[in-house]
């Protein structure tokens, strides 16, 4: 089942189930406690509730509405050198710390880093941002936990960690400045709830970006390249951490383009993950 957030032709803010024939049934909130997607994913029993929620006679085009990033008051986090691909790539952009990344590819310890608060996010359809002083920027496509205040993983959804390699190459220190600006972030389409999906080590991701109507990249991996559990970097993030709203964890990226290719003004990005659906994203370099 896949959980939409949308902004609707009134101009409100609306959740709603997306059903096969492209048709969202929004949730009617505001009946006992649950009052917000953060309620939803809170409930002991999502699937009863959503049930009892759901608005089954008026149904909304989904070409109809804005969809939105599905997140509220929600932290976003990532990990980072999950995939062998993504270790070889830190190791190529900085001598310096090739070494740290080599350590911690293989440490019971993962590189955990806040990436954005939700006026960083974006959703499908809109603008993603690179950096004005960077010259070398790529997409990560990243498989996404959606955990709610109690660390338990409630679905997933489709994350574009956006990094400026050449800043972080230059320092390693310099990682929040890579990772961490305006538009710096895409979340969606949906938040897949975890009935009916494929095993873990089979689910695809796939990258594909455009430019000017041109295929300039594309790559594919499964999860089963992760180094790591999803259950591991749960732990991790949740050591002397909490998180009263929730929190998304991106998993790492194993499709990492070549060196000397970097995003440009007005590329597409997409981003597909089986059983999540496809996110896609303008890139610009100035502020939206």
């Amino acid at each position: 089942m896949k959980i939409l957030k949308y902004l609707g032709r009134d101009g409100n803010v609306g959740v709603g189930i997306a059903s096969d024939d492209e048709q969202v049934h929004p949730l009617e909130f505001g009946s006992g406690h649950i009052e917000s997607l953060t309620d939803l994913l809170e409930a002991d029993d999502i699937l009863p509730m959503i049930d009892f929620l759901k608005n089954s006679t008026n149904p909304l085009p989904q070409s109809t509405l804005q969809l939105l990033p599905p997140i509220d008051e929600q932290e976003v986090w990532a990990a980072g050198v999950t995939y062998r691909r993504s270790k070889v790539a830190r190791m190529e952009e900085s001598e310096a710390a090739a070494s740290c990344y080599d350590r911690v590819y293989v440490s019971d310890r993962p590189e955990l880093f806040l990436k954005a608060t939700p006026h960083r996010v974006v959703g499908t359809g809109a603008a993603l941002r690179i950096r004005a002083d960077s010259q070398w920027n790529v997409p990560e496509p990243e498989l996404t936990l959606v955990l709610n205040s109690q660390l338990r993983l409630v679905g997933l959804t489709i994350g574009n960690d956006m990094s400026s390699r050449d800043i972080e190459g230059e320092n390693p220190l310099y990682l929040p400045q890579a990772k961490v600006y305006d538009q710096c972030c895409s979340l969606g389409p949906c938040i897949r709830l975890l009935d009916g999906l494929p095993p873990r080590d089979q689910i695809g991701i796939a990258l594909r970006v455009e430019r000017n109507g041109i295929e300039v990249f594309a790559g594919r991996t499964d999860v089963g390249q992760m180094a790591r559990t999803f259950e591991d970097l749960v732990h991790w993030l949740g050591r002397d951490n909490s998180f009263p709203h929730g929190v998304f964890l991106m998993t790492g990226t194993g499709i990492v383009p070549a060196n000397e290719f970097s995003l440009k003004h007005g590329d597409t990005v997409e981003i597909e993950i089986d059983g999540i659906g496809i996110l896609s994203n303008e890139v610009v370099q100035n502020r939206s």
